[in-house]
């Protein structure tokens, strides 16, 4: 079954049965939402990835102990302003702190609470105002809280990042809804992000985290803003069984149909990311067409999407085909050069055989626009690949000069 716009639903991380949130102000850096609780009314059978980085803050190293203690997650306690990695074991120390905390205000078992966190690296946690704000926030969860926990967990965000889903299953309805955070420090193979789902499908762990996988490789794997990838990267998916559906299990058709809804909501929050990312004025959609493999459009695509020339080439609404074909060249896959297409917004700027079309006027129109397509076809077969990113900024640079102050 195909899921589309129409299926959309407000609500966020709240849309599905069961599930309340909040978010409060508690003093860690900024006066903005900083801490944000998303929980669930009955235990839901929890998956995750995280961050590839080598460096791995505190909290993913807390909740990779919890995920091998228990698949149940009743609650998620999140706080933005500050990493809480590369801070030793003061940074453990307080990671279990909050998942103690919160487990108290909330009257849950410890081992089903995860925490995460965002921000600067580097910085002991003021722990006196985080507990304080876990123990104000938890008073205030509500149905329709999403809104606070989504702004709670923004950093250099412009805009709150939600999406949800309602589409019919069997002889019911599942909701599966969510809430992200990210605009730099973005790199594909987890982008450096926070991300949260909650759904009120009944579906086995082992499915969950194989949909979680799959959903992930086709979304926020492929949106990139800096090429920078972050040590608190997290994708958490909590399903509570309340829609009272036949278990979902692996390679059966009602597993397809759960997995284009999740790929869905995944697949709209990273563009999100990638539209919020620092300083940009552009949303930049790369697809590769005509490759011999998926893996290998996939590829090139984020090869194209990481070039800085290509990114500020497209600030400047400037058609430079020759950095995109360049980067494909550097991308690694094996391909014929003079077979390959490109293109702006339906705009062919080269054509096989190097044959150049570039309207200067038209493409420097197409290129002012907010949203652009990259089309790149390499005339190889009959797969493809799409990638997310946007243009690169004087201010992403400004932004980034004073991170910590």
């Amino acid at each position: 079954m195909e899921i589309d716009a129409s299926q959309e639903c407000g609500g966020g991380v709240n849309a599905a049965q069961g599930f309340t949130a909040g978010g409060v102000y508690c003093g860690i850096r900024k006066p903005k939402k900083d801490i944000a609780l998303v929980k669930s009314a009955k235990p839901a059978v929890v998956a995750g990835v995280f961050t590839q980085n080598k460096v791995v803050a505190a909290p993913l190293q807390v909740d990779k102990i919890q995920l091998k203690n228990s698949n149940l997650c009743s609650a998620v306690v999140i706080n933005s302003g500050n990493a809480n990695a590369c801070t030793g074991e003061q940074g453990m120390k307080d990671a279990w702190t909050m998942v103690e905390t919160t487990a108290d205000a909330l009257h849950l078992p410890r081992e089903q609470v995860l925490v995460s966190s965002t921000g600067v690296i580097g910085q002991y946690l003021p722990m006196e105002n985080i507990l304080n704000g876990i123990r104000d926030c938890s008073t205030k969860l509500s149905a329709d809280g999403n809104k606070d926990a989504a702004e709670a967990i923004m950093t250099t965000d412009i805009f709150p990042k939600q999406c949800a889903v309602r589409f019919p299953f069997g002889s019911t309805v599942i909701t599966i809804g969510g809430m992200a955070k990210g605009s730099g420090m973005i790199a594909p193979n987890m982008a450096t992000m926070l991300a949260f789902v909650t759904t009120d499908a009944v579906i086995a762990q082992p499915a969950l985290q194989s949909a979680l996988r799959m959903a992930n490789n086709r979304s926020f794997n492929r949106v990139t803003v800096d090429g920078d990838m972050s040590t608190n990267d997290m994708l958490l998916v909590l399903a509570n069984g309340l829609a009272k559906n036949e278990e979902i299990k692996e390679k059966t058709p009602a597993f397809l149909q759960f997995l284009a809804a999740l790929e869905y909501v995944l697949i709209k929050l990273a563009k999100m990311i990638a539209r919020d990312g620092e300083g940009a004025t552009k949303f930049v959609e790369i697809v590769v067409i005509g490759a011999r493999t998926e893996d290998e459009a996939t590829q090139a695509a984020r090869s194209v999407a990481n070039s800085n020339l290509v990114k500020t080439a497209l600030h400047g609404a400037d058609a430079n085909w020759g950095r995109i074909l360049c980067a494909v060249g550097y991308s690694g896959i094996d391909f014929d050069p003079a077979k390959v297409s490109i293109g702006f917004n339906n705009l062919t700027v080269l054509q096989p055989n190097y044959e150049i079309v570039l309207d200067e006027e038209k493409a420097k129109a197409a290129l002012s626009q907010d949203d652009i397509t990259v089309l790149v076809n390499l005339h190889q077969g009959s797969a493809e690949s799409r990638f997310w990113t946007c243009d690169l900024t004087k201010e992403y640079i400004h932004i980034n000069a004073s991170y910590r102050s």
